[in-house]
């Protein structure tokens, strides 16, 4: 069995430091051939084999705390699925990112409630990426590889690049670079449970 570790392929499941007014439950499954490691920031990570499912109750007034026993944030690449519950006007806001690259296929969608716009990622991105962003098993974002104002956004400012398009045209759901908050970012009112799913 393929086993992807948390230190080169993790999949980071981001709970935001926000303040939850309303309960979420995720169910998060690992539909791959492999396993895979789901990992809180701060926190660890559980690890998933294939065909494996883990129920993540967001009590109310969690502020981002330990939610798992792993020790580590892994390192890059990897697919994050971010989250913020019951923000501005009630609202949950959840997203795909690819800022830290690209290593697991995923779906990120709400069940209950009266929302209904998942987001995937699904794209053969390791297969098609390019040479300059290639890693073992994922591609890295350029930020990664360049380190740069232009790829980082440090100073705030920053725009699409070649390489920033490359993933949003496999991943028009996605975050493809810090700034792509337009066309990235999705809402739901507050209480809504939700559904991660590894290769959908």
């Amino acid at each position: 069995m393929n086993l992807r570790s948390l230190s080169l392929f993790s999949f980071p499941f981001i709970a935001l430091c926000f303040t939850v007014a309303n309960a979420a439950t995720f169910n998060i499954r690992n539909n791959c051939p492999y396993t895979v490691w789901a990992a809180a920031v701060p926190g660890g990570g559980r690890q998933l084999g294939r065909g494996g499912t883990w129920n993540l109750n967001v009590n109310v007034g969690t502020t981002g705390a330990r939610l798992l026993q792993c020790q580590a944030y892994g390192a890059p690449p990897n697919t994050l699925a971010e989250f913020a519950l019951n923000q501005y006007n009630n609202l949950d806001f959840f997203d795909i990112s690819l800022v830290d690259g690209f290593n697991v296929p995923m779906e990120f969608s709400p069940t209950s409630g009266s929302c209904s716009r998942g987001i995937r990622c699904v794209a053969d991105i390791i297969g098609q990426c390019p040479n300059e962003l290639k890693a073992p098993g994922g591609c890295n974002n350029p930020c990664t590889v360049y380190k740069t104002d232009q790829y980082c956004c440090n100073s705030g400012s920053c725009s699409a690049t070649d390489f920033s398009r490359f993933f949003k045209k496999r991943c028009p759901d996605a975050y493809s670079y810090p700034k792509d908050d337009q066309t990235s970012t999705f809402t739901c009112p507050g209480g809504t449970n939700y559904r991660v799913v590894f290769c959908p």
